[in-house]
């Protein structure tokens, strides 16, 4: 079963609630998303850390081919 935005958003915001964080449906399909996460807990991160954080912050949505999360193109950042 494929993701909704609203249920990736919740996901990532659990673990970092001060977020702005904006949801795209690359395809408009439901399974091809694009997640941009700009947080201050990334400041002094690179880019692989932030990206990591955000990755652990879906529980496993994306694990295999059976997760319920097959595609996110990530970007992160920490606000300027």
């Amino acid at each position: 079963m494929a993701m909704e935005a609203q249920d990736i958003e919740h996901l990532i915001r659990e673990s970092f609630p001060q977020a702005k964080i904006t949801i795209t449906d690359l395809a408009g399909d439901g399974n091809h998303w694009a997640a941009e996460v700009i947080d201050a807990s990334f400041k002094g991160m690179n880019r692989v850390q932030q990206q990591r954080a955000v990755y652990a912050s879906l529980k496993g949505k994306m694990d295999g081919a059976h997760g319920e999360l097959h595609a996110l193109a990530l970007t992160t950042k920490a606000p300027e």
